[in-house]
């Protein structure tokens, strides 16, 4: 199986930064896209950014100028650096990656959640 562990999420004031990070193990052919999702209380979970194997990046508008999507292909990690958090960003992140496993006879795509680390903004 695949799993994606996430870390670098707490409690920052306004203005502030912080890191995330996600390592994706096991068996794992090779890791497509990666990406970061939030979910806050009450709302839907969405893209915050997305990043190809190749390094192509999108981000949500809101976070468009202070926050960086990363990865590292040979430790199948992915990070977002957030800078000048709102309070508005406080939410649970997940990180999602599109991952090929060889299954049997064949090669197939799936799709991996983290367990979810929670940024809060608080003064």
């Amino acid at each position: 199986q695949v799993q994606l562990v996430e870390s670098g999420g707490g409690l920052v004031q306004p203005g502030g930064s912080l890191r995330l990070s996600c390592a994706a193990s096991g068996s794992i052919l090779r890791i497509n896209a990666m990406g970061w999702y939030r979910q806050a209380p009450g709302k839907q979970r969405g893209l915050v950014a997305g990043i190809t194997s190749g390094g192509s990046t999108n981000y949500a508008d809101s976070v468009k100028g202070r926050f960086t999507i990363s990865r590292d292909n040979a430790k199948n990690t992915v990070y977002l650096q957030m800078n000048g958090l709102k309070p508005e960003d406080k939410a649970v992140y997940y990180c999602n990656a599109e991952a090929s496993r060889i299954v049997g006879a064949g090669v197939y795509d799936y799709t991996y959640w983290g367990q979810g680390t929670q940024v809060t903004i608080s003064s």
